[in-house]
């Protein structure tokens, strides 16, 4: 018998997402002042117009400016909307050079003064496809080399060198310090060189001092030797699971676990240590597993709040891809201090998502500790985009709303995605950090006090999911990509976790190779963390088509074809997701054919489970 359960739907969405091109551009001059005029030059020869679908070579700017600390980032003021780009920020198109141009005044153009940066970045104008960020720093004495680069970390062999290299766009005086001690200096010049040999672990300055008007440029950097990795056998507490492990007999230590194939070393920054690449602070191999990096973080406060992210060899800095909690230096800033009181400031002069510890965080003292869920065959659910659904637009409105939603005879809330999504104003199928709640509504506590009283009131609290996919945000994707610089880039062809190309039709973002047992690991993983944690009811499992090896993007008959790759893991992710709730309701956003949805819909019916669909 086909066992489906009709499911009462509010609100049903579809979605279209940005793609990214990575741009070539340059800025003449190079070294220029906020009231001198600049023509930015993009090389159109680096953009694929076709593949945003552009017409008339209509392509926008979209701006931000910081401060003379490289802080307070303002928007430039005509942007417009992101799905609907101002006029003004177009772009002039150059067919005779295939190039697209615009010259400005950075103070006027950003309506600011005391301007230390500019960035931008090149976008279609409803927004569907857009470039990475560019930036450059105003003023005209300015560095004009700088090797290394301020902020950067290098690794030398032992007994080796590093040449420093560094330039001036007018004459200066260079000073050069190693951990805080002048070992260089050149007087009158334009450009200073040393190789300076590393013996230790060494926090360099280079200061430029303009000869014409004692204005001051500094640069640091770290250079390092090169480490050498321990193995070890990983603590009992830690086990083998991946991510942060807190010691339940000891507050004062956190133990880090990241899987890192195809990596030589991992060092681990912090606020706990200043954010340096420390030998201190060089991850071991465990002993059982050579993929498997980790550390004991010691000394910390119990209860107080700790960043870090993870930096690898190859220069790529992560938070760690099982956070529970992120903060993010772009998405942070707009989140109403009503929404989430005592959000954390993201830490000064980082760059990319950093991950959040606690140890000894107060646990919730949760009401109902055994809800009866509502029959399946009963269900009347109500689906709800937390930021449209309630004024407030956080955990806050949502539970003053419970008395109206049960007043409907509704007996089960489905969420739109609220794990981690790019930006703040989202239906959140563009997912980052699966394990960690979105902080743009509000904090863990509020969230659990909302399930709390929905449960209270008879409610059922199902969460939709997307693990058909990620961005390129994840530190799954980040980690292994085709980027040079350690941001952001397409997947890899040694990525343990993303298809390079989508094997199915509908694909967006970063396609999850569900075949890899390190794609099982994390979707495993992500389930309990919601099951445990927040006490869900269930999953809507959105795209479930996507969870198959056996087609191409181009091909929508395969795709929606019986695929027994697609049926034996999703009965698989069922069995994981029942091993944590017996009752925890699975749906499957599949419309599919009959075939497949029967084998999900009488999977283990007997046992008083099934899967339902959701159509």
């Amino acid at each position: 018998m086909k066992n489906f359960y009709n499911l009462i739907a509010f609100f049903i969405a579809v979605i279209s997402f940005a793609q990214t091109q990575t741009v070539t551009y340059s800025i003449s001059p190079t070294a220029f002042n906020e009231d001198e005029s600049i023509t930015i030059t993009i090389n159109g020869s680096s953009i694929n117009e076709a593949t945003w679908g552009v017409a008339n070579n209509a392509l926008y700017l979209w701006a931000w400016s910081y401060d003379s600390n490289d802080a307070n980032s303002v928007d430039c003021p005509t942007n417009g909307a992101w799905t609907a780009s101002s006029e003004t920020n177009r772009l002039t198109y150059n067919s005779g050079n295939d190039t697209y141009t615009m010259t400005l005044v950075p103070k006027t153009f950003y309506n600011r003064t005391g301007l230390g940066r500019i960035g931008f970045l090149l976008k279609t104008k409803t927004g569907n496809g857009q470039s990475q960020d560019k930036y450059a720093e105003v003023g005209r004495f300015q560095f004009t080399t700088t090797s290394p680069k301020n902020g950067s970390t290098s690794f030398v062999s032992p007994g080796g060198s590093y040449p420093i290299s560094y330039g001036t766009s007018i004459p200066s005086n260079f000073e050069l310090k190693a951990n805080g001690t002048t070992v260089y200096t050149a007087t009158n010049v334009t450009s200073m060189f040393r190789a300076y040999p590393v013996t230790a672990d060494s926090q360099m300055e280079v200061t430029a001092t303009s000869v014409a008007d004692g204005s001051v440029l500094k640069s640091n950097f770290t250079l390092t030797v090169t480490p050498t990795v321990q193995t070890a056998a990983i603590p009992a507490y830690m086990g083998t699971k991946q991510g942060i492990n807190y010691d339940p007999s000891d507050p004062t230590k956190v133990g880090l676990s990241l899987y890192a194939p195809n990596k030589n070393f991992v060092h681990v920054i912090g606020s706990f240590n200043n954010w340096t690449v420390s030998s201190n602070y060089v991850m071991k191999r465990d002993t059982n597993d050579s993929n498997l990096f980790w550390i004991e973080i010691t000394g910390l406060t119990p209860q107080q709040i700790y960043t870090f992210q993870y930096r690898t060899n190859d220069a790529i800095k992560v938070a760690d891809p099982y956070s529970t909690m992120v903060l993010s230096p772009d998405d942070d800033p707009s989140i109403p201090a009503g929404t989430y009181p005592g959000l954390p400031t993201y830490p000064a002069g980082q760059q990319y998502d950093v991950s959040v510890i606690q140890t000894a965080k107060p646990a919730y003292n949760w009401n109902i500790t055994n809800f009866q869920k509502p029959a399946k065959q009963n269900l009347v659910v109500y689906e709800v985009l937390v930021r449209d659904f309630t004024a407030a637009q956080n955990w806050q409105g949502m539970i003053d709303k419970i008395p109206y939603i049960k007043g409907l005879n509704v007996n089960a809330i489905e969420l739109m995605p609220v794990m981690e999504f790019d930006g703040n104003n989202s239906w959140g199928y563009n997912p980052s950090f699966h394990m960690a709640l979105d902080k743009a509504y509000g904090t863990p506590e509020k969230f659990k006090e909302f399930i709390d009283k929905c449960h209270q009131n008879g409610i059922a609290v199902i969460l939709d999911v997307a693990l058909n996919h990620a961005t390129g945000r994840s530190p799954l994707e980040r980690l292994w990509s085709t980027s040079t610089d350690g941001s952001y880039g397409g997947v890899a062809a040694n990525n343990p976790y993303f298809n390079q190309t989508a094997t199915h039709a509908y694909s967006v973002f970063y396609d999850f190779n569900h075949s890899k047992p390190e794609t099982r690991y994390y979707v495993n993983r992500v389930l309990e963390q919601w099951i445990k944690e927040y006490k869900v009811d269930g999953f809507r499992w959105d795209l479930t088509k996507g969870f198959t090896q056996n087609c191409t993007a181009s091909d929508e008959g395969c795709t929606g074809s019986y695929q027994q790759d697609r049926v034996d893991v999703l009965k698989l992710y069922s069995d994981y997701q029942w091993s944590y709730d017996p009752t925890s309701y699975i749906i499957f956003e599949h419309l599919g054919g009959d075939q497949e949805e029967k084998e999900w819909a009488n999977y283990k019916v007997a046992e008083g489970k099934g899967v339902m669909m959701w159509d």
